[in-house]
């Protein structure tokens, strides 16, 4: 497999689908990378020799911001919303949504399995 910035990327797959693995390079981003170097985006990803490799790596490293910075960068951006206890801080802090979705129904994979809540009385208990 080959690895770049510290990931290994699939060797079935084509360029441009095996760097979107990276964490910031979607679809797009690959195809400018692929064409920037002058890589082959139908080509396997086991087919890279080291010279294709570098100049990737070094293109991301230069002109992108993926993997470790952007981690990094995301956090440092939520932990200050968190800090100035704004909206958006709050929600993420509740870990509820943050942009506007509602919460009555839906909104299970931020909430988490459904906690029944004891001792509701049925519509047949009130007769």
């Amino acid at each position: 497999m080959p690895r770049l910035l510290g990931v290994d990327i699939p060797n079935e797959k084509k360029v441009c689908i095996s760097l979107t693995y990276l964490y910031g390079v979607g679809p797009f981003v690959a195809r400018e990378l692929c064409e920037r170097t002058g890589i082959n985006p139908e080509k396997k990803a086991r087919e890279l020799d080291e010279d294709e490799l570098s100049r990737l790596s070094t293109l991301l490293e230069r002109d992108f911001t993926v993997e470790g910075p952007l981690r990094r960068q995301t956090g440092q951006s939520i932990h200050r919303l968190k800090e100035i206890k704004c909206y958006r801080g709050l929600r993420h802090r509740l870990s509820l949504p943050c942009r506007g979705q509602r919460t009555k129904t839906n909104a299970r994979t931020r909430k988490g399995p459904r906690k029944t809540v004891a001792g509701k009385k049925g519509v047949k208990d009130l007769r």
